[in-house]
């Protein structure tokens, strides 16, 4: 019989797989976990960034910063960026292990929506918020430049087992610049890359040496690159051809 490319102990050639295809499609995780379920839902989905408008509504011009330029999605209104949470969450969580905690990434706009939206899904008990604060300078010095807010919100079916019911959620944090190993630059600067040392802990805290993490947006691959490294498999779904082959060319 032939094996998964999930079976443990895999051939490094076999821990990740990538597809192009909607994450918004129930077929793409169908397709990209060939029967398996997840062990850990570990996502970077768009943002809740808002289509920006002039005064009467008429679109301005893009600055040329990289968040204005494609592959980055933008929304028309929140209500909007809801629809769209609420089409591709309830298939991802689907499609993984309820006993493990969802890690979402969001920004300021989309923190709200996605924890709603997950405890819509049985994901009501926010165990903690994994906060990048990102160098904004390259000085070494003991002032340093950070941006706040991104942050990866970590989701449970039931209580943390580190909290008890009168605890607050766990909030911890990781100082890190968007392209501190080169990774970025190497694979055509995503506006959404993530350093290893951002993902790592995450990887750690939440998955051992041999499971299943499920990504339905790689971007330019930093998840699954991050789980590769830690021998983890990796089922990624990316909707851009251009970033699928950048993503195979990154995983060999």
């Amino acid at each position: 019989m032939q094996k998964s490319k999930f079976d443990k102990k895999p051939h490094k050639s076999l821990l990740a797989h990538v597809i192009c295809a909607d994450a918004c499609l129930e077929s793409a995780y169908v397709e990209v976990l060939q029967g398996k379920k997840a062990d850990l839902l570990l996502t970077d989905p768009p943002y809740c960034l808002l289509t920006r408008r002039r005064k009467h509504g008429d679109l301005r011009d893009p600055k040329g910063r990289k968040i204005d330029r494609a592959p980055v999605v933008r929304f028309d209104t929140v209500r909007d960026y809801t629809k769209f949470t609420k089409t591709w969450l309830p298939l991802a969580v689907k499609y993984i292990k309820t006993t493990s905690p969802l890690v979402i990434w969001t920004n300021f706009l989309g923190r709200a929506v996605i924890i709603k939206v997950a405890s819509e899904l049985g994901y009501n008990h926010l165990w903690g918020e994994f906060i990048w604060a990102k160098r904004t300078t390259k000085n070494t010095g003991s002032e340093q430049l950070l941006r706040v807010y991104e942050t990866a919100l970590v989701l449970g079916c039931q209580p943390s087992v580190s909290l008890s019911p009168t605890d607050h959620a766990q909030a911890w944090a990781v100082v890190a610049g968007y392209d501190d190993d080169g990774e970025a630059t190497l694979y055509g600067n995503h506006p959404h890359h993530k350093p290893f040392s951002v993902l790592e802990p995450l990887l750690r805290n939440y998955s051992q040496p041999g499971d299943l993490i499920l990504d339905p947006f790689a971007g330019s691959g930093s998840i699954a690159a991050s789980a590769c490294r830690l021998n983890r498999y990796a089922a990624t779904i990316e909707l851009e051809n251009e970033w699928v082959d950048k993503v195979k060319l990154r995983l060999r």
